[in-house]
């Protein structure tokens, strides 16, 4: 079983820099593609950065040239660096892996961690 938690969410005033960070644990081979969700109460929750296997980013217009997604594979840990924070930022962020459990397991399964509030405001 492998589990994925958020840490270093927070309140932030507009402007400033917020770092997350996602730890996978558990059963673990290799860690395929991750990425970062966000979601408001009322909306779907949407992509906001993804990291492939081969460390290919891409990023959502509202947060590209903003948010950097970044990962230290050895650790299992997933980044999300925001910086110029937004009120629009504000939202529950979620960490996604598509982790593989043992070596025959190619495609890996899908994980979610319980997410981490940021809340952008002055």
């Amino acid at each position: 079983q492998v589990q994925l938690a958020e840490s270093g969410g927070g309140l932030v005033q507009p402007g400033e820099s917020l770092k997350l960070s996602c730890t996978a644990s558990g059963t673990i081979f290799s860690t395929n593609s991750m990425a970062w969700y966000r979601q408001v109460p009322g909306k779907e929750r949407e992509l906001v950065a993804h990291i492939s296997g081969s460390d290919t980013t891409t990023y959502a217009d509202a947060v590209n040239g903003r948010f950097t997604i970044s990962r230290d594979i050895a650790n299992y840990k997933t980044f999300l660096q925001m910086n110029s924070l937004k009120p629009e930022d504000t939202a529950v962020y979620y960490c996604w892996g598509k982790i593989s459990a043992t070596w025959s397991d190619i495609l890996g399964d899908e994980y979610w961690g319980q997410g981490t509030q940021v809340i952008v405001s002055s």
